[in-house]
């Protein structure tokens, strides 16, 4: 048999948009509806059948990233969004939260948890609203191109393979997908990825029995099931809905798999559902307050922190983010924390930035490839700084960035390699976004 099928296809163009978004998680989201709303006609494509990504077929049911501190750092759309969720009673607004309670270095930061269904449907009303043309259960598999140019998209779905052109392509799949298949070059991943995660959500819990332990006996008793085997990582992280008798677990741990593997994706989604059935056995035995919980269901996809990056004009590091370094062409602000999981053990190592840091526009412009946009986990960071701008807050504004990056690339550019910084950031200000620690202050002052 041979080792190579060869395949001539004429693949039809359906349609030719000002701006096509890949993805519609969190930063792709934004992207369309910042690109709409500056009046590029707009396509957004997601594989899944709703849109939110991670935070809602992934079960991450908290943002992170809009507060340093008690710097609120991302507003514009991203807190557009949460207003919607909390006015739709999806959420009761910001709260604290320690994260990684039961390990040794946990961080008490501000985030937003909500009820990934009430998510889904405001993310459906925001992009009807914006008059965005959205295609569900569309997976993107390659990009149209001419050279070293991005001229669209092949979707393969339901209803066949079709192409859509357009004069700028934003990638918001996380995996870089259209980045990597039109040449763009990668940074290397360093170190072994980070490990994955499939949640869950348990109801019939008492929430306030659990919450009134100490630290102390929640890290006693989880480093007690790390040692029997029944627990994976350091945590007992869960957020609840706003009825509160609920817990969206963040407890799983899936080391040593490469999520861009075809085997290695199937089979993390399989060891993620045996360690649940062991967590929630735990949880019913050992935890206080989750006697007599029950697996009401399980994510429908495995968490993914960490795949392909890809090399912009610029890579941000670590030390830009320590040492809050100024970028004349910032367009978003990060707030961390910085969230390194250990590849191989149970830790997490975290860190809040001293402040919120700028982002600089050219991370999110590939070198050498025009017509893309990379947007989210994706862009040019470091694997140290991929951890403190990974958040679903600075993807959002990432998102916010990269559809007006589009738009003004189609109306004044007419190239993604040289957008005018300038009229960028004047556009995100417009859309009520801040991009310096100033702004921050005087924008939560109007307020």
């Amino acid at each position: 048999m041979a080792d190579i099928v060869s395949e001539q296809l004429a693949t039809p163009v359906a349609a030719t948009y000002d701006v096509i978004v890949a993805g519609g998680g969190a930063s792709g989201l934004i992207a369309a509806l910042a690109a709409a709303r500056l009046g590029a006609r707009t396509l957004l494509l997601e594989r899944q059948g709703c849109l939110g990504g991670t935070a809602t077929t992934a079960y991450v049911a908290q943002y992170v990233g809009f507060y340093n501190g008690d710097t609120q750092a991302v507003w514009g759309l991203p807190y557009e969004l949460v207003q919607r969720v909390v006015a739709a009673g999806g959420s009761e607004g910001f709260g604290k939260y320690m994260m990684a309670e039961a390990a040794a270095n946990p961080v008490t930061i501000t985030h937003f948890p909500f009820n990934p269904e009430i998510v889904k449907v405001v993310a459906d009303e925001l992009v009807e609203e914006a008059r965005v043309d959205l295609l569900l259960h569309a997976q993107v598999v390659a990009p149209v191109q001419e050279g070293r140019a991005v001229k669209g998209v092949i979707v393969e779905s339901i209803g066949g393979r079709k192409a859509y052109l357009a004069r700028a392509v934003i990638d918001a799949t996380g995996d870089a997908v259209l980045a990597h298949k039109a040449g763009a070059e990668l940074l290397e991943p360093g170190r072994a990825r980070q490990p994955n995660t499939l949640c869950f959500r348990l109801s019939n819990v008492d929430v306030a029995r659990f919450r009134a332990l100490t630290r102390e006996d929640k890290r006693r008793r989880v480093l007690q099931g790390l040692e029997r085997g029944e627990l994976f990582w350091q945590s007992v992280s869960f957020v609840s809905t706003p009825a509160g008798t609920d817990a969206i677990c963040l407890m799983s741990r899936i080391t040593g798999k490469d999520s861009l593997d075809d085997a290695d994706a199937s089979e993390q989604e399989l060891i993620g559902r045996r360690q649940i059935k062991s967590i929630v056995g735990f949880l019913n035995r050992e935890m206080p307050g989750f006697e007599k919980a029950i697996l009401a269901s399980i994510a429908p996809r495995v968490g993914i922190r960490e795949t392909r990056r890809v090399l912009g004009q610029y890579t941000l590091t670590e030390q830009d983010i320590l040492g809050s370094r100024r970028f004349e062409d910032a367009i978003a602000l990060g707030c961390g924390p910085m969230d390194v999981h250990d590849p191989n053990g149970t830790g997490i190592a975290l860190s809040m930035p001293p402040a919120p840091f700028e982002i600089p526009m050219r991370c999110l412009v590939p070198k050498d490839l025009e017509g893309l946009i990379v947007t989210g986990r994706a862009m040019s960071a470091t694997q140290e700084a991929n951890g403190g701008a990974r958040h679903m807050a600075t993807a959002m504004a990432l998102g916010q960035a990269a559809g007006v990056m589009a738009a003004v690339a189609v109306d004044r550019a007419n190239s993604t390699q040289a957008i005018p910084a300038g009229i960028v950031r004047d556009a995100l200000r417009g859309q009520g976004a801040v991009l310096s620690v100033e702004d921050c202050r005087a924008y939560a002052a109007a307020q």
